[in-house]
């Protein structure tokens, strides 16, 4: 007999493994939306997020033109979002755009988006307290897109404020980032792809604080290539928006060769 109910047991858990679990599939079953919905709202505060997420897709595909459909998906993206998956964050949050362009709350849906990338972190970068401006940019990159899409389509949302300071941060991210990889090729005397990423850093971040460097790199990268031309453009351009440069003050040689590599000090 005992023989028999292990046998049967086992035979429960083949069928589930193939099937689903029968209390799983049928758990829902006579819910109202408003009850499935409420259902997941508390596998949110319960932190139950991969829950939270069936329960929602159930409300939604039961109740696709229901008035807690168009929610869900947001919550779908917001639970994403808490679980520390900013891919799913991000997909479920382009799907609630892309079916919803003109729901009141899609400001979110794109404040969500940024948010999702711009606090993802891998495990060595935890371990490490890796700096954001170390990271892979293309993250940094779609993050500050979200973010300024969010500001130029809803400069009167409530999260749009938020979403300006933290597009300064990386943006000065960014450009930092870019100066370093600028730093490396004027060393490989790469001159012009290191005039390439200042150039960069000169048009998509213009207010950075890294724009004086990015144009200390430039003038000695033309001097390097005599370029004396395009030096004397950008030594004039950085005169007339930094005055009181350090690469003006007191003590700096005036020998060009010695005084154009002064880029090597800004770190």
């Amino acid at each position: 007999m005992k023989y028999i109910l292990v046998l049967m047991f086992a035979l429960f858990l083949n069928a589930c493994a193939i099937f689903g679990d029968p209390t799983e599939l049928d758990d829902t079953k006579g819910w109202t939306a408003e009850h499935i919905y409420a259902e997941g709202q508390a596998k949110m505060f319960d932190k139950d997020y991969d829950k939270a997420v069936k329960y929602f897709g159930k409300l939604e595909s039961r109740y696709p033109n229901g008035r807690y459909a168009a929610q869900a998906q947001l919550e779908t993206a917001y639970a994403h979002y808490k679980d520390q998956d900013p891919v799913l964050c991000v997909a479920a949050a382009d799907r609630f755009i892309k079916l919803h362009p003109n729901h009141t709350n899609v400001d979110y849906a794109y404040y969500l988006k940024g948010l999702a990338v711009f606090n993802e972190r891998g495990v060595i970068e935890k371990l490490t307290e890796q700096q954001i401006s170390d990271r892979d940019p293309r993250a940094l990159r779609d993050s500050f897109a979200s973010f300024k899409e969010l500001a130029t389509r809803y400069p009167n949302s409530k999260y749009t404020k938020d979403a300006m300071q933290r597009m300064v941060y990386l943006s000065n991210s960014l450009s930092e980032h870019e100066l370093h990889v600028a730093r490396y090729y004027m060393k490989r005397q790469a001159y012009v792809a290191a005039v390439n990423r200042c150039k960069y850093v000169l048009e998509y971040f213009p207010q950075s604080p890294m724009v004086e460097q990015a144009l200390v790199i430039m003038i000695s990268a033309y001097d390097l290539l005599s370029l004396d031309d395009l030096k004397n453009d950008t030594l004039r351009i950085l005169k007339t928006n930094y005055p009181n440069s350090q690469m003006f003050g007191k003590g700096v040689s005036t020998d060009e060769r010695v005084w154009w590599k002064f880029w090597e000090s800004l770190h």
